[in-house]
């Protein structure tokens, strides 16, 4: 009687290669997230209103001051990671930041910080100490944010609204322009409109409560009303803006502006209701309907300023 020879079991599959560890360079850029840095662009919305980005002393400046915000806006989110470090490595996407996947030390990321800070702050002194001023209040807000504002609702919202404004406000005082009281307005209420658009997003998504603890006190219906409210207090006061500015030609540029502004409103509130409101500087790039609207918006708005 013969016995036959077991098989043997099959070999498991081979495992999938270990995601190559960036450098630390490739891991500072990353942490320093050069995508948020389309923000700082509002920096120009004020030279470009008044009609002074022909200049070149004026465009220097302007410029000097994207660099500043890019640079202290960098260090903001670096020490934002580092103090939602424990909270990033248990989050599903969070977790892959270079801070929480442990591609940086803490020692790296903090000796960062203190770099882009000084350098941020110092063009922005060279330029105007206004300027430093405003950028150095701003970075003091955003820290206050980091290790405790944040958490309080309806605080959190305003004083992330609050940098958007901050940056309108410092294109007008690096380059000397006074702004006008309903320039203030609609970028107040615009930035609000989008911030609470945010926040209508990551609440509808289940969005992480570790690293948003302020989401747990506010309900959908309480970030529409606010979505509602700062949109048309904002259509209201560009309204009023455009009406009342100065007109320089025979077309009436400044108010055919105000429809593809309202259809953006329109289009980026649609966007929200069916919570793709997370990441507004992104979705404002990637959707199709406000792009063609943005380029509708700033041909008019462009024309409005330099065609006479």
């Amino acid at each position: 009687m013969s016995t036959r020879t077991p098989e043997a079991p099959p070999s498991p599959p081979p495992l999938p290669p270990e995601p190559r560890r960036p450098g630390t360079a490739a891991a500072l850029v990353a942490a320093a997230r050069p995508r948020q840095w389309v923000k700082n662009v509002l920096v120009l919305a004020a030279p470009a209103a008044a009609g002074v980005l022909g200049d070149g002393d004026v465009i220097a400046s302007a410029l000097a001051t994207f660099v500043a915000f890019c640079l202290v806006s960098s260090a903001t989110y670096m020490l934002n990671d580092i103090g939602d470090l424990e909270a990033d490595r248990e989050h599903p996407t969070k977790r892959h930041r270079p801070i929480a996947a442990g591609h940086l030390p803490v020692r790296v990321v903090g000796v960062a910080v203190v770099v882009l800070l000084v350098a941020g702050l110092g063009i922005a002194y060279l330029v105007s100490w206004r300027l430093g001023v405003l950028l150095t209040g701003y970075k003091l807000l955003t820290t206050a944010y980091t290790f405790r504002l944040k958490a309080t609702p309806t605080v959190d919202i305003v004083v992330v609204a609050s940098g958007f404004m901050v940056r309108a406000i410092a294109g007008g005082v690096a380059v000397d322009v006074v702004l006008s009281q309903w320039f203030l307005a609609v970028t107040s209420f615009g930035s609000l409109f989008m911030v609470a658009g945010k926040r209508h997003g990551e609440l509808l998504n289940g969005g992480d409560r570790s690293t948003r603890p302020a989401l747990a006190h506010y309900t959908l219906e309480h970030l529409q009303f606010v979505v509602s409210m700062s949109a048309a207090v904002t259509v209201v006061t560009y309204c009023l803006w455009a009406f009342e500015h100065p007109r320089t030609s025979d077309i009436p540029w400044w108010g055919l502006s105000i429809v593809p502004f309202v259809v953006g409103i329109m289009r980026y509130a649609l966007l929200v209701d069916r919570g793709q409101g997370g990441a507004p500087e992104e979705l404002v790039l990637r959707d199709p309907g406000l792009r063609l609207v943005g380029l509708a918006w700033l041909a008019l708005f462009l024309g409005s300023v330099y065609i006479h």
